[in-house]
């Protein structure tokens, strides 16, 4: 029996688990690279004072899982009864699997096509004209500044809430060794923060080895550390990502629905 072509994910946390699901059932070895920490941030007087104003929200946009899940906890400790005011937008699927399942709420999403980019949510018509209405961006420290500085182009009031930082670390040793010797078949990495954090460990043989990345973006600054193959996956689903491994390892494992989320 073939030997599976083991697959480097960087996905923190939880969020490893169903990409790595759904590498598995195209018939990949999933190794988690652990090189970044999501956690919460304490309640700080900003933090609370946007659980009490949450009824007179507009809109809310999450744009990560961990921020989902943060935001459900924050509310649930504010708001027995969620508001019915706010109209609720994720970036992708993984988000909005979140709110709808801890808030029991209606998601807007970009179309699975356009991919789970801030430019693709923006490119929703019902967020086109957003004169004086009030809009939460719920993410974590730092980040693209894309999104809420055209929201506010757009004639929105913008609350952006840190609900998390993000903590880099160096890869455990075993890890490191694998990047240094190319010892992967491939690696998946969504995040243009950690990818530039695990360049530093990528020598020659690494920057060789196919590269999935969720977008163009992505695409661009692979090139520019000098990645050799970088392919981009038809969005950061772990469905989409697990397709473009499967594409160039040669596999023809499952493809079931249910992986979309994650």
């Amino acid at each position: 029996m073939a030997a599976r072509p083991r697959v480097l994910i960087t996905r923190p946390g939880e969020r490893a688990v169903p990409l790595a699901r759904a590498l598995e059932a195209r018939g990949a070895e999933p190794l988690e690279l652990e090189a970044m920490r999501l956690e919460p941030l304490p309640e700080s007087p900003a933090i609370r004072q946007a659980w009490l104003d949450f009824d007179n929200l507009d809109r809310v946009i999450v744009v990560s899982p961990f921020a989902a899940r943060c935001l459900a906890e924050g509310l649930d400790r504010y708001w027995p009864q969620l508001p019915l005011g706010p109209r609720f937008y994720a970036l992708g699927a993984g988000s909005a699997e979140v709110l709808h399942r801890e808030l029991g709420v209606r998601v807007h999403l970009p179309p699975a096509a356009a991919g789970t980019t801030s430019e693709a949510l923006l490119a929703l018509p019902s967020l086109a004209s957003l004169e004086g209405q009030r809009v939460l961006l719920a993410a974590g420290e730092g980040g693209r500044p894309t999104l809420g500085d055209t929201l506010s182009q757009r004639g929105a009031r913008v609350t952006r809430l840190a609900l998390y930082r993000r903590e880099l670390r160096p890869p455990e040793p075993a890890m490191q060794a694998r990047l240094r010797e190319g010892d992967f078949a491939a690696l998946v990495v969504t995040s243009g923060e950690l990818l530039e954090h695990l360049a530093g460990w990528c020598h020659k043989a690494a920057l060789n080895q196919p590269l999935i990345v969720s977008s163009r973006r992505l695409a661009t600054l692979a090139d520019n550390l000098g990645f050799l193959r970088p392919v981009m996956a038809k969005g950061a689903s772990p469905a989409a990502l697990a397709a473009a491994v499967a594409d160039v390892c040669n596999l023809n494992g499952a493809d079931h629905d249910d992986l979309e989320k994650g």
